[in-house]
């Protein structure tokens, strides 16, 4: 008997029909012979609701308290699931992340996952139950819950997959699959039967929302083989795997496997900062103490003594940011902060770039040909990433698409 680990994301536990839909699937997985543990999201739009109710009543929340209200929306899904299944005369019990064994870290918000004792889960296993997992949550050393972050429930469904060493964990949302673009932007997108842990974190890095970064690095620490797949169709999704596996099942991989593309980013430029040793360390370790996550760096050659040092961060941070480096550059004579919100990050990524030169001046040259400039540029082994004006990025994205040749082919009709 095969042991399962089947996570729905909250578009898949939205309403009561889509909670039926889903049971419906468990159970036809249960009845072919498996053990079935289950991690569900808050259902639809509950978690964005809930930051709504913060906002209307401080903008600076303690954390502590935050948490207390993110997690309940997970809650909501585990209990109304569980309610379904014995409506449907089957077994099946619901677990927070706190009863279900996860221990994180002592941060809140963004808390790691420091052990899992599965011995609850597999009691309940043993007893042919259904295991219905809260995730996103975990309790910290405090005794207190704690949240693990924006699509904190694929890390919990991952890391029990690891902890239980379940035969097969599957994620499922309301799209097929990883693609080589968001589909709803580029319709050629094509679905990708297989990409690698390195691959599918530099895309989850990049602004490819099909799954948390963190949890694919778990995935990959442990050997958790994922398959990435639709709630609503029957299809075969994306197996996420090592690139091992997939170079056996290939002869050759593709150059570059997708495009990624995240407008979630701000640009700043510190200008005239003086040319000694000391500087950069100074902002941003100033910058990391006050939990503000830098991307992108880029500092210029000095000319006089003086450079300047452009960054990126995420919209959310901002704010911090800003009002971090008003302090610094006092410290600065004639150094300013300028900063662009209407800018994107638009990515190239493929384990193909590895034995292949010339991706980066091919990706140059297409921006180029299409009067795009480029702001920013960074590069990993088989990521190159470049930041550009918001109002270029789909152009971008269609141009990179169609030249690193991922397109689907569209039949035509006479």
């Amino acid at each position: 008997m095969a042991l399962v680990v089947m996570k729905f994301g909250g578009s898949s536990v939205a309403d009561a029909n889509k909670m039926k839909i889903v049971a419906s699937k468990i159970i036809a997985k249960k009845n072919a012979s498996n053990k079935i543990v289950v991690v569900v999201s808050a259902p639809g739009n509950t978690t964005d609701n809930l930051f709504e109710s913060v906002d209307k009543v401080t903008s600076n929340p303690p954390l502590r308290e935050l948490d207390m209200l993110l997690a309940t929306g997970e809650i909501i899904s585990i209990s109304l699931l569980a309610m379904t299944f014995s409506s449907m005369g089957q077994k099946a019990i619901s677990l927070t992340g706190p009863q279900a064994g996860i221990f994180a870290d002592s941060s809140y918000t963004r808390a790691r996952i420091k052990k899992i004792n599965p011995k609850k889960i597999k009691s309940l296993l043993a007893k042919n139950s259904i295991v219905i997992v809260a995730g996103f949550q975990a309790l910290n050393p405090k005794g207190d819950i704690t949240t693990l972050g924006r699509g904190g429930s694929d890390l919990t469904a991952v890391a029990l997959a690891a902890e239980l060493k379940a035969d097969l964990c599957e994620i499922y949302s309301d799209v097929e699959g990883v693609y080589t673009t968001d589909p709803r932007i580029i319709k050629t997108a094509r679905k990708l039967d297989y990409i690698s842990y390195d691959e599918m974190l530099e895309m989850a890095g990049s602004g490819a929302q099909v799954l948390q970064s963190r949890s694919i690095e778990v995935a990959k620490k442990f050997k958790v083989e994922i398959h990435s797949r639709s709630t609503f169709s029957q299809n075969q999704g994306t197996i996420i795997t090592s690139e091992e596996k997939i170079r056996r099942k290939k002869m050759e991989t593709l150059l570059v496997s997708g495009i990624t593309f995240d407008k979630n980013q701000v640009k700043f430029t510190i200008v005239d900062l003086p040319d000694i040793p000391g500087v950069a360390a100074k902002i941003f370790s100033k910058l990391a103490k006050n939990s503000v996550n830098v991307d992108m760096i880029i500092q210029s050659a000095a000319v006089n003594k003086k450079n300047d040092i452009s960054f990126t961060v995420c919209k959310q941070d901002a704010k911090k940011a800003q009002l971090e480096l008003d302090n610094i550059i006092e410290e600065f004579k004639n150094s300013q902060v300028v900063y662009d919100e209407h800018v994107a990050k638009i990515s190239v990524v493929g384990i193909g770039m590895k034995s292949n030169a010339g991706v980066a001046a091919k990706m140059f040259e297409i921006l180029y040909k299409k009067g795009i400039n480029i702001e920013m540029i960074s590069t990993s082994e088989i990521k190159i990433s470049c930041i550009v004006d918001e109002r270029d990025m789909t152009k971008a994205i269609e141009e990179l698409h169609k030249g690193f040749g991922l397109a689907k082919k569209v039949e035509k009709f006479s």
